[in-house]
């Protein structure tokens, strides 16, 4: 979604016509938001997290030591 998003803003700051695009973002938003109320209808009541939270969550998988590697002959 973040692509077509680029996309749209890339063809606006050009002066092009984004209405292709545009329309295929809004698609994917109300795709999204259909998924979101069945999951609520399904019984999902968990707090969704949001990109900031997304990003913590990433940082610290990744901050951890390495993982190392042991070659085998």
């Amino acid at each position: 979604m973040a692509d077509v998003e680029a996309a749209v803003r890339e063809l606006v700051e050009r002066d092009r016509d984004c209405t292709e695009k545009a329309l295929a973002h809004m698609d994917l938003r109300r795709k999204i938001n259909l998924l979101i109320g069945e999951w609520k209808a399904a019984g999902g009541g968990d707090v969704l997290p949001n990109v900031r939270d997304r990003m913590r969550l990433r940082s610290a998988k990744t901050s951890g030591s390495p993982l190392r590697v042991i070659a085998r002959r």
